[in-house]
């Protein structure tokens, strides 16, 4: 067991300070991943990036289920906390991830940079991922439990350095088939589950993916109107859906679930192509039966050029609720 934090070099060990060191004194390393301040001593463990003082204090200030920080020097590490630095690779890496989708025109803060301006870009990259590729983001409300947060944060982020590493000419997406945008429209008559209301909020999860609405209160016909992204991958299976009353003091309680059928829109949309190239017009449809939770059927539709499918579901093993949804195919090329 006293080697299970080291890792071998011509036939030596070599402890974990010193892999960590190595790949501190790396080029892209030198310098903070997110002001460009050079020689950073501190680390998001669970992020992979090297950062300065001052941007290390912004990191504290997310919380450890965003980014967990430690001293390069200082702290002791874990084996499997160093492992995830390697598995990313540092800054460079990173960055290529974190920064992929830059507004136009937009610039990072300098290691000059007032707290205000440095903390509004480190929660924009971190906390709400503005500037992630879409298919990597997650919604991190406060539905979820802490460590859930943490693992699904960062475990999807280093699992795309080891797609990309292993196939680097396929852009990290070599397992997924095209991109879901889910919009989450409203609830109707969903069930009590406080005194006299809920505050209710809405989890999809497609394989390892998880994403979720944020949280309404005290409301029991909410209006989320909100658009959550996931990527399909080429053996996909349902959607499985469930909505969720968020409590402060104890377990959220569940207020119904459901599985969205992902096959009527993706075989229309594959069997079309470009649908750019067509009129509006129905191109399938899922057939409401005893066997899911469709109200009514649902069409598939070719609408201004988008591949869309309205629904209205109504929720399962509970006393009410409804929930309408409308789901766009986009296409990897897009």
């Amino acid at each position: 067991m006293a080697m299970s934090n080291k890792r071998l070099e011509f036939g030596r060990p070599v402890s974990s300070k010193r892999r960590l060191k190595d790949l501190l004194v790396q080029k892209d390393n030198r310098f903070c991943a997110d002001c460009n301040a050079p020689d950073p001593k501190w680390a998001s463990a669970n992020i992979g990036v090297f950062v300065c003082l001052k941007c290390c204090g912004v990191h504290r200030s997310l919380g450890t289920h965003i980014s967990r920080i430690l001293s390069v020097t200082l702290d002791e590490w874990s084996s499997d906390e160093i492992d995830g630095m390697m598995e990313v690779g540092g800054n460079a890496s990173a960055n290529s991830i974190y920064e992929a989708y830059f507004p136009e025109g937009y610039t990072k803060p300098g290691p000059d940079a007032s707290h205000e301006e440095r903390a509004k870009f480190i929660r924009s990259k971190y906390e709400h991922q503005e500037f992630l590729k879409p298919s990597l983001r997650i919604v991190s409300g406060k539905g979820s439990t802490q460590s859930n947060r943490q693992s699904s944060f960062s475990k999807r982020i280093i699992d795309s350095f080891r797609i990309t590493k292993s196939s680097p000419n396929m852009e990290g997406m070599v397992e997924f088939i095209g991109m879901l945008k889910v919009k989450v429209i409203k609830g109707t008559n969903l069930a009590i589950r406080d005194m006299m209301t809920s505050d209710p909020y809405v989890v999809l999860k497609l394989g390892q993916q998880t994403v979720q609405t944020t949280v309404v209160k005290s409301n029991l016909n909410p209006v989320w109107n909100e658009e959550l992204m996931l990527s399909v991958p080429q053996q996909f299976g349902p959607i499985d859906l469930k909505v969720f009353d968020h409590d402060y003091f104890s377990a959220d309680d569940i207020m119904g679930e459901a599985e969205i059928d992902l096959q009527p829109l993706i075989t229309s949309a594959m069997a079309f192509g470009d649908a750019g190239m067509f009129d509006d017009m129905q191109i399938g449809k899922w057939l409401k039966s005893n066997d899911n939770a469709l109200v009514g059927d649902s069409t598939v539709n070719i609408l201004d050029g988008k591949v869309k499918q309205e629904m209205t579901l109504k929720l399962q093993n509970v006393e009410s609720g409804e929930l309408d949804l409308e789901l766009e195919w986009i296409p990897l090329d897009h």
